[in-house]
């Protein structure tokens, strides 16, 4: 067994009920100890009990000395009692006719019991006292301690042998001496008063006086009642000079507490300011990891300037796009802090690098019909600086007759900055939170955009056909479709829906529904629009509105029959020409009376062998270049001429890689959506069946 382990057992409640135990059978046993053999055993049990009792009691006291208070109010409690048992002792035991010469055995057990309470109490007030001697020590005092704990010790030791020879007077008249000046010396270490608040050295005040008297009373009563200096000497010789000793150290020790608080008061609330200070700076530094939301962060710091700097009122100004916005204020109106803060023009702090006192100020703003006035005696500045940039301003206002000191300015200066750089880290991380939200948004909408978009594209004897779509990193509403609708016809659909993002996503599922279901009931371009119009107008709201272009193709006989809607125009390469078809027709959402339904028209053509048309979405003539050029229609149509004789696969990837190097110094900004139908007529004769 490890000898830590022993040491830690040998402390435990145990040790100490067994060692008082043995003493009380021993005081039923040999009532007096009458002989040097049985007195020697007599003082070494009872130095085992105190022994114990008193490391059981300080591994109890240790933990509970952050709260000195509470222990010194304990200490009085016992104090009380040892006053309580000493005053009524004498008189119990004066009914004792056996007593002093030969106590009997009810006597002996009394008399053991009462010592035992009173050998408790003392331990425990010794080793409380020891447990303060110690607490907020910057340098170890511990030989100190130990050297007055040893004379403590040698004056309750030497009465033994004096009781055999009286010549040894001197020795214990030394030690006793001695042991009085140990405790005027210790008693002086009480630094750890200074860091008391204010109303708690007021209460230690109150109650170090009350005990130093308790103590004092109590070692006078035990000097004059000499029958109870008999009783304690019958039960322990030691252990009477011992609470001789302890009644001296807790008056001297008290005494010196209530002159050492009485002197800390007159600076209790500077180091009350102080440590407010520190602890609100410690408090900011934490809220600097902890706290994400920017307008908590930015109540807490309005509210701990209160407190700082003691004054009536706070309200804080932040930076957001190049103006000031009211962020927080504290025992002030929203409305009286703005107007107040607009009366200062803060464009004349703009240079302002340290806090700033305004005196003698005082505003009048007129809220609807009343007039509130606001009356300051004192308006301390404080520019919130990031990296020499101004984001925003700390106010504090005094209203009583007294301004702001050079301590304040100092605090209000320091937490200023604090408060800065912990209002900038929650602005950017709010800026993250909300751009990782943009993303997850942005991943839905793509996720919806590619479940909406068909899986393949259809293949038809003579009819090719070519899909393509290229997502950009900002979602847009980009839609293609085919629907079959018998009887050799295909239906197509191209449309792109103002707006980005995941609501560009929903609005785009909502018009594939509307084209699925009604391209099975009605055959017409043009009439399918204007239902499909009228059915978004009831869901859309304003500021959304639909761009597209519906047709019929029958990929026989080639005939196109198609309608637009505010859409990009539509090409046509037949031979060597190339033709921009723009129907007229205005966006999905954007008329809800009969102006939508009397533009439209529908476009009816043939297509020839070999023939091309090309539906797209703006994302490829509105490509930008490093210097904002766009690409343009232009360029699009001199490509589509250039490739017509090629597959439409080979051609779209010819069109997309002209675009790609064009705006390569460029990010796309835009879905770009590209379908193309080419008429392919393999055998002539077939035509003319």
């Amino acid at each position: 067994m490890k000898l830590s382990f022993k040491l830690k057992s040998a402390f435990r409640l145990e040790h100490v009920i067994i060692a008082f135990v043995l003493l009380l059978i021993f005081k039923i046993l040999f009532p007096v100890a009458d002989s040097f053999i049985l007195l020697i055993i007599n003082e070494l049990l009872t130095f085992g009990g105190v022994y114990f009792l008193f490391h059981y009691l300080r591994a109890f006291i240790h933990p509970r000395t952050e709260a000195p208070l509470s222990i010194i109010l304990n200490t009085g409690i016992l104090g009380a009692l040892l006053f309580f048992i000493i005053s009524i002792s004498r008189s119990v035991f004066e009914s004792g006719v056996e007593f002093p010469d030969q106590p009997g055995f009810i006597t002996a057990i009394l008399l053991t019991i009462v010592s035992a309470m009173l050998l408790i109490a003392a331990v425990y007030i010794f080793a409380a006292i020891r447990e303060l001697f110690f607490y907020r020590q910057k340098r170890n005092p511990r030989s100190y301690f130990n050297t007055m704990l040893t004379f403590f010790i040698l004056a309750s030791v030497s009465v033994v042998p004096l009781r055999y020879d009286n010549s040894l007077n001197y020795l214990y008249n030394t030690f006793f001496a001695v042991a009085i000046i140990l405790i005027v010396i210790n008693s002086l270490r009480v630094g750890w008063i200074a860091f008391l608040a204010k109303k708690q050295k007021i209460q230690l005040l109150v109650i170090s006086i009350v005990l130093s008297g308790i103590f004092i009373t109590n070692f006078v009563l035990s000097l004059h009642e000499t029958t109870v200096n008999e009783l304690f000497s019958i039960f322990s010789p030691s252990f009477a000079i011992f609470l001789n000793l302890m009644m001296i150290y807790g008056g001297i020790y008290f005494g010196v507490i209530f002159f050492t608080a009485l002197f800390h008061l007159p600076t209790a609330e500077a180091f009350d300011r102080k440590a407010e200070e520190a602890s609100s700076l410690m408090d900011l530094s934490k809220l600097m990891t902890r706290v994400l939301d920017f307008k908590e962060l930015a109540e807490t710091i309005t509210f701990i300037t209160m407190k700082v700097c003691f004054s009536d009122s706070a309200w804080l100004i932040t930076k957001k796009d190049g103006n000031y916005e009211l962020s927080s204020v504290m025992n002030i109106g929203y409305v009286e802090a703005d107007e107040f803060s607009k009366k200062l023009e803060l464009e004349h702090f703009e240079k302002l690098d340290k806090v700033t006192i305004l005196n003698q100020r005082a505003v009048k703003i007129k809220v609807k019909n009343d007039i509130r006035k606001i009356n300051f005696r004192s308006i301390a500045v404080a520019p919130l600086k990031v990296q020499d940039k101004v984001n925003g301003y700390l106010f504090a206002g005094k209203k009583e007759s007294y301004d702001f000191d050079e301590d304040e300015k100092k605090a209000i200066e320091a937490y200023a900055d604090y408060a800065a750089i912990a209002l900038e880290n929650a602005r950017h991380i709010e800026e993250s939170i909300e751009k990782e939200r943009l993303e997850k948004e942005l991943d839905v909408a793509r996720e919806i955009q590619y479940k909406i978009l068909p899986n393949k594209t259809p293949s038809y004897p003579r009819l090719d056909i070519s899909a393509l779509f290229i997502p950009a990193f900002e979602v847009g509403g980009d839609y293609y479709d085919f629907f079959e609708l018998g009887e050799d016809n295909l239906g197509f659909v191209i449309a792109d829906v103002s707006g980005k993002g995941i609501s560009a996503a929903f609005v785009m599922a909502e018009v594939k529904g509307v084209f699925e279901s009604l391209s099975r009931l009605i055959f017409s371009p043009k009439e399918l629009l204007i239902k499909a119009n009228e059915i978004l107008i009831e869901s859309l709201d304003t500021k959304t509105f639909v761009t597209a272009i519906y047709g019929i193709i029958n990929y026989k006989t080639g005939k196109l029959t198609f309608s637009r809607v505010g859409h990009n125009p539509a090409y046509l390469v037949h031979g060597n020409k190339i033709e921009k078809i723009t129907p007229p027709g205005i966006g999905l959402g954007i008329d809800k009376g009969s102006r939508f339904s009397s533009i439209i028209t529908e476009k009816e053509l043939y297509l020839s062998d070999n023939d091309i048309f090309m539906l797209y979405t703006d994302g490829i003539p509105e490509s930008q270049n490093a210097e904002l050029e766009d690409f343009g229609y232009e360029r699009m149509e001199k490509i589509l001429l250039k490739n017509k004789e090629r597959d439409l696969i080979d051609l779209s990837n010819a069109i997309m890689k002209e675009v790609t190097i064009f705006s390569k110094d460029n990010s796309q900004h835009d879905d770009i959506t590209l379908v193309l139908f080419k008429r392919v007529i393999e055998n002539k004769e077939l035509e003319t069946v």
